[in-house]
């Protein structure tokens, strides 16, 4: 199934659909004498409330036929998990961005974290804050957790696996780099695009097989498959949970591949008025307009 959060006037609605039919899931629930799902906003809702909801949302769409379908035109998309408890990202995971960065490899993955206060969604403003003046883009791929992980064996980590999505790690690299932390320089307001679709791990034969394309102004920078990583994700959830219990609805970035503004010489910086769009074969393309800070 493919999920997607909208927000309609002040409302927000999860949306679920698969090969180009989309129903709210409130509408689902109503169709398909199924309350217990109604009500629900996100993918985080639907992993809290178990594999049971999950299977009674594709149970309730494939019965339904005559439904006048939801149109995703012009709506105002959310992030497919709002509110998730943490953020988890990966550094360095691709060894072409490990050279363009003049980085040694890394002998066990390098982890950092981004805030909820980073997720805005699909067509949402990135804002290029007063604080940088070296704006950067990552395109990546993101699982999301389905059920509470701990100490996951990489042998069983898909099996915590309840979806993919598409972020993009906006990083401040004067930041990052000038810090002594990632902290700021990963997790300033707007830093953060995720989705717009998420795509359950039923839909998705092979992860490794899933390219990554990220487009600046309609130009190439970043085209690779999640083949080239180095930790794969069951390695990365084994890796994260030896210590780190993840729950229902978090979220983990896997790294980047090269192309990343920082990789050129001289770097191509993100400025007010550039288009970023992230594309991940069988998901979706995430496009992220870049505005100055206008705030007070």
């Amino acid at each position: 199934m493919r999920y997607a959060t909208i927000r309609d006037a002040n409302e927000i609605r999860l949306v679920v659909g698969r090969e180009g039919r989309y129903l709210t899931v409130d509408r689902l629930a109503a169709l398909g004498g199924v309350s217990s799902l109604a009500g629900f906003r996100d993918f985080g809702d639907v992993v809290r409330a178990g594999a049971d909801a999950q299977a009674a949302i594709s149970s309730a769409f494939a019965s339904i036929k005559d439904a006048a379908d939801f149109d995703l035109a012009g709506q105002r998309f959310e992030p497919p998990v709002v509110a998730p408890r943490s953020i988890v990202c990966v550094g360095r995971n691709y060894l072409d961005h490990i050279r363009e960065g003049g980085s040694p490899v890394p002998p066990v993955p390098i982890l950092f974290a981004k805030y909820p206060n980073t997720l805005v969604g699909h067509e949402e403003p990135v804002i290029c804050h007063r604080i940088t003046s070296q704006l950067d883009y990552e395109g990546e791929l993101a699982i999301v957790i389905g059920r509470r992980a701990s100490r996951v064996s990489r042998d069983e980590a898909m099996r915590f696996v309840a979806g993919y999505t598409v972020i993009n790690d906006i990083s401040a690299r004067d930041l990052q780099l000038g810090d002594v932390q990632w902290i700021r320089g990963k997790s300033l307001d707007t830093f953060g695009p995720l989705g717009p679709f998420l795509v359950t791990s039923d839909e998705i034969e092979d992860w490794r097989q899933l390219r990554i394309t990220t487009t600046v102004n309609g130009e190439v920078r970043q085209d690779a498959t999640c083949a080239d990583m180095i930790f794969g994700i069951p390695e990365l959830i084994e890796f994260i949970t030896e210590g780190i219990t993840l729950e229902p609805g978090d979220i983990v970035a896997t790294g980047t591949p090269a192309g990343c503004g920082i990789g050129f010489d001289p770097p191509k910086w993100l400025v007010p008025g550039d288009v970023v769009e992230v594309t991940i074969g069988g998901i979706g393309t995430l496009r992220s307009p870049i505005v100055a800070d206008t705030r007070p």
